[in-house]
């Protein structure tokens, strides 16, 4: 077996157009900025284009974006409180795309110095003797971002920074600020840093942080060492995390500007949105299995049975809708060509019955109070038959659905389920009257596919059962018999 290497990131190159020296960087007008006075502008130019600001944020646009912007605005770091999925770190990420595309640097400076704003005894010296004629980098915003993942054993040499021994055993003394290797923050001056659930930091290196958000310098060990860093701090938690677990200490907490609470999707039609957006389906999953899907996610998170201080993530109905599109595909895959008409293969379109699956593969995602303990999969069950008929009724309400019961007068039975192929279900079914209004309110439209009028077949016949107009049995072989209530 070969070598595996790590893959090489790839790093923007700056166009051609762009100064080169010091004395083109002047010669074109350039201002130096601070970070917060260039988020400051760059968010008022979008707001006066009517640019999105935070693209793929979703179902924060009267809530917590309004917040951030007037942090932002304000010149604030912040510290964002929610849930585990409630898209923190999306937010957090989001905001490197309000700095600039490109900003000057000096090559090989470690703390990104600006040319016209240089940190370092050796950086000034350097720009003094050179003056204009000294060359000069382009950074991308792409790399003015930093992210530490908040451990109990983060150290200070992590976050700030230490004596490097090998610049010491090449001669240079104990005293020479050059003997010190920068952390991560200051390696971020001049963009923006994130701590992700700071609560777990240990609160001696939380005390490490009270001179870059107040004094904006770092201390290491006993240097005298004054660096005026220039960067946006930014940290999220988790509010369980923040009184219990681990806490941010007083101090620190009063020096973020802004400490802004984030939620999840606080209607359907957002949940919704969020799982067309960030789930990745291998198969076609209809409009009302997702929804089916939203509801269950928020019926489960309301749910008494559930630990309301952990949340339900909003990964958890993504991955809801990942797994019924799973399902669909290993349906598709499984079943012969001849069993569809004019020998095709079986297309993957989900179903209603796809989601019981669910119950069991994403438990594990959900904290529940310690008296449910052994009646996981029950109180999902529950939920999901729940969330179905609540769709049916949203839905379907006040249509004719006589044909379809009418199917399994005198003891006559429709069979489906896993393993059921569309035409299968379909041939049991045939022409019933009321399916063409149906289809119409489940925007399939006039003319949908085999596969997605099974898909709304198999939505009536539990829809009916779930209102007690039909009765349900599940046989040893998988399949799902719907008949009469007798």
């Amino acid at each position: 077996m070969g070598r595996v290497t790590a893959p090489t990131p790839v790093i923007p190159v700056p166009p051609a157009d762009l100064p080169g020296t010091l004395g083109a960087l002047r010669a074109a007008g350039h201002q130096y900025r601070t970070v917060k006075q260039e988020l400051r502008d760059n968010l008022l130019a979008r707001m006066r284009s009517g640019e999105t600001r935070f693209p793929g944020i979703v179902g924060y646009d009267d809530t917590v974006l309004p917040e951030v912007e007037r942090a932002l605005l304000a010149g604030h770091d912040m510290v964002l409180l929610g849930e585990r999925g409630q898209g923190k770190t999306r937010l957090i990420r989001s905001l490197g795309a309000l700095l600039d595309e490109w900003t000057p640097v000096l090559p090989g400076s470690v703390l990104n110095e600006h040319p016209m704003h240089p940190l370092t005894p050796a950086s000034r010296a350097q720009v003094a003797e050179a003056g204009d004629d000294l060359p000069i980098g382009w950074l991308h915003r792409s790399m003015r971002y930093g992210e530490k993942l908040a451990t109990p054993d983060t150290s200070v040499g992590d976050l700030i920074g230490d004596v490097d021994p090998i610049r010491i055993a090449q001669g240079r003394t104990l005293g020479d600020p050059e003997t010190i290797h920068f952390g991560l923050v200051p390696r971020t001056n001049r963009g923006i840093f994130a701590v992700n659930e700071l609560p777990d930091l240990a609160e001696r290196i939380q005390v490490a942080l009270l001179n870059v958000l107040e004094e904006r310098d770092i201390q290491v060990r006993g240097y005298q060492l004054r660096l005026p860093l220039d960067l946006l701090l930014v940290a999220s938690a988790n509010p369980e995390d923040y009184t219990n677990r681990g806490r941010i200490i007083t101090p620190l907490k009063d020096r973020f500007g802004a400490e802004i609470r984030t939620h999840y999707p606080v209607d359907l039609e957002l949940e919704l949105a969020l799982i067309r957006q960030e789930a990745d389906l291998v198969a076609e999953v209809p409009e009302h299995v997702l929804e089916v899907l939203a509801r269950f996610a928020r019926a489960v998170r309301e749910s008494p049975s559930v630990d309301p201080r952990s949340g339900v993530s909003a990964r958890f109905a993504i991955a809801a809708a990942e797994t019924v599109a799973g399902a669909a595909l290993r349906r598709a895959g499984l079943l012969a060509a001849s069993d569809t008409p004019e020998g095709r293969p079986e297309a993957a379109v989900a179903r209603v019955g796809d989601a019981v699956s669910v119950t069991s593969t994403l438990r594990g995602k959900v904290e529940f109070e310690s008296g449910e303990e052994g009646r996981e999969t029950e109180i999902l069950a529950h939920l999901l038959r729940t969330a179905t008929a609540e769709t049916f009724r949203a839905h379907l309400a006040g249509l004719d659905l006589s044909g379809f019961t009418a199917l399994v007068e005198d003891g006559a039975a429709i069979e489906t389920g896993e393993l059921v192929s569309a035409a299968e279900l379909l041939r049991q079914v045939g022409t019933v009257p009321g399916l063409a209004k149906v289809l119409d309110r489940l925007d399939l439209g006039d003319a949908p596919t085999s596969e997605a009028a099974a898909a709304a077949v198999e939505f009536v016949l539990e829809g009916l059962h779930l209102t007690r107009r039909l009765g349900k049995d599940v046989t040893d072989s998988g399949r799902t018999v719907y008949g009469g209530r007798g």
